[in-house]
């Protein structure tokens, strides 16, 4: 119980820091935040939209390694972890998308504008969309959850080109694309101490839920898969 609380006091503190606290020309007090250029006022979202990003790549990966692991052991608890991961993972990766949305509309004006950057985490959307209209059209349980696997394992190879290559490699609007030469990558940390603390502070908190969610998630999945078994005998 001391962790949720703890948990939730962070996960509070993280969200009004992130909302509240300025930004301004040169930063003098603690609650102060850098005027990036590039980013500007919207550099707050880089607390709610860059953990969505990361755990959409931890959640994808987790759903491949206990795709591995069910392929190895043929263990069905493998299978509904690799499954709850996966379903936080599109979660994530929806969110990400929206908050990038919202920081477009800001920013450039617009909430879609087929940037490199939104363009491959909608390409993620649809081939993890259909890798649950996969898993939906299947009664089997051992057959579900093998082909599943396998398309798990091959769709986690999309990722890191999606995710980390190609918005990098191609011109566009977003920061860290090829022709940025204002706040590039939000890793080259163009923040002051305080802004720093405040995006590892999200980052942990963020993943600190997520691993609870998942927790959650599975284990429901397993009992819920018991019930019916039961239910089908009986």
């Amino acid at each position: 119980m001391a962790w949720k609380i703890f948990l939730f006091l962070l996960l509070s503190f993280v969200s009004v820091a992130g909302i509240a606290f300025p930004i301004v020309e040169n930063p003098i007090h603690w609650y102060e935040f850098p005027l990036i250029k590039g980013l500007e006022q919207n550099a707050k979202i880089i607390f709610f939209h860059v953990p969505t990003a990361w755990l959409t790549v931890i959640a994808f990966l987790m759903s491949t390694i206990y795709s591995v692991k069910y392929l190895i052991n043929k263990n069905l608890d493998d299978d509904a972890k690799s499954y709850a991961a996966a379903q936080l993972g599109i979660i994530f990766c929806i969110l990400a998308t929206i908050t990038g949305a919202v920081w477009a509309k800001f920013a450039w004006g617009s909430y879609w504008s087929w940037d490199p950057r939104q363009t491959s985490i909608f390409a993620l959307l649809l081939i993890y969309g259909a890798w649950f209209a996969l898993r939906s059209s299947l009664e089997s349980e051992e057959k579900r959850a093998t082909l599943s696997a396998v398309y798990a394992i091959i769709a986690f190879l999309t990722v890191p080109f999606f995710i980390f290559i190609m918005p990098r490699i191609m011109k566009g609007l977003h920061p860290g694309s090829a022709d940025d030469n204002n706040a590039g990558p939000i890793v080259n940390f163009k923040m002051n101490g305080n802004m720093q603390l405040i995006f590892f502070l999200s980052l942990i908190a963020f993943t600190i839920l997520f691993f609870w969610m998942w927790t959650l998630g599975y284990k429901s999945i397993i009992f819920k898969e018991k019930i019916n078994k039961i239910y089908t005998q009986g």
